[in-house]
């Protein structure tokens, strides 16, 4: 029979991809081929989008590295830096000295002047330092050939005593009172009531925030010169002795006119001065007694015409008379 007989039962031949006029095939492994045949048309299609994602990325790297020969070449051309940027100095470049500061600073003239100056500072510290304790310490070879020279430094603004602590703390309020007897213009001679000088310190710091040194102790201390330097009989030993009754009548003058003692035109003939001690009462849990009598220590008589002449009542006191006179 003929094959291209149009009357024949024999199937004509697919286009394929082997052509117009492919092989004939099976039923089932035609289909196998309709199936197949697509992916194996889509298979250079992935290559193909692999090999187009890999070209950006080569491209990208490029225009990086591009970026950076770029921004070299900008700094070789002198491109104006970031601000805040620190560039570093050229190698081989000196760098500048630091600033010199505090004594290093001064010229040398000054430099000399401040170590001489500290050296003054130094010895006159460690000679005081030296001087107090010496004034503290035990009686020995030093104090006995050089103890006035060290009185003479420490006595009376650097005095150290143990009247506030242990083992010797005060124990007694002394009130310290003054009188006198006072030349009117008249020519009569008067003599004045008792002034209470501890009780007008004791006023002037009561609620008081910031006493005055001499409110709190010229007067406690120049009784404490005063009796430390006399005998039992009120007489003074020593030089120490008459300094300090001078000391004395010289704040009486200076209280008693400032309290206006004298009155308008009198004068100040003589002082006398008095005290008056009392023990503090001990705790309930001593057990401790003593005596709760005060102890009344009064003064002889002072002439103090010589004081009177830088007073402003002595003065006024010596014109009146004058006049009188006259």
């Amino acid at each position: 029979m003929d094959a291209y007989d149009k009357g024949s039962d024999a199937r004509q031949g697919q286009v394929g991809p082997a052509g117009p006029a492919g092989p004939d095939l099976p039923d089932g492994e035609a289909d196998t081929a309709e199936t197949t045949a697509p992916e194996a048309d889509g298979a250079p299609e992935a290559a193909g989008a692999r090999e187009a994602a890999d070209v950006p990325e080569v491209a990208g790297a490029a225009e990086m590295a591009g970026g950076r020969e770029a921004a070299d070449v900008s700094e070789a051309a002198g491109a104006p830096e970031a601000v805040g940027a620190v560039r570093p100095a050229p190698p081989g470049t000196a760098q500048p000295p630091a600033p010199r500061t505090g004594v290093a600073a001064l010229s040398p003239r000054y430099q000399v002047g401040a170590v001489v100056a500290l050296a003054v500072v130094a010895v006159a510290v460690c000679a005081h330092i030296g001087a107090v304790f010496l004034h503290l310490a035990p009686s020995n070879t030093l104090t006995k050939q050089h103890g006035d020279v060290v009185d003479e430094w420490v006595f009376p603004e650097f005095e150290q005593n143990w009247k506030l602590f242990a083992p010797n703390p005060l124990q007694q309020n002394v009130s310290v009172q003054v009188r006198a007897e006072v030349s009117t213009a008249g020519g009569e001679i008067r003599t004045t009531g008792w002034y209470d000088l501890s009780a007008e310190d004791g006023r002037a710091i009561d609620g008081n925030p910031l006493p005055s040194h001499t409110q709190q102790n010229e007067l406690r201390r120049a009784w404490d010169f005063f009796v430390a330097s006399h005998d039992s009989d009120d007489r003074p030993v020593g030089l120490r002795g008459t300094l300090s009754e001078s000391y004395l009548r010289r704040i009486a003058l200076l209280r008693l006119d400032r309290d206006g003692a004298a009155g308008p035109g009198g004068v100040v003939e003589r002082v006398q001065y008095r005290s008056r001690t009392t023990n503090v009462e001990p705790p309930p849990w001593s057990g401790e007694k003593v005596s709760d009598r005060p102890t009344v220590r009064e003064l002889p008589w002072w002439s103090v015409s010589a004081e009177t002449r830088g007073t402003k009542s002595g003065q006024a006191g010596q014109a009146a008379r004058e006049g009188s006179a006259a």
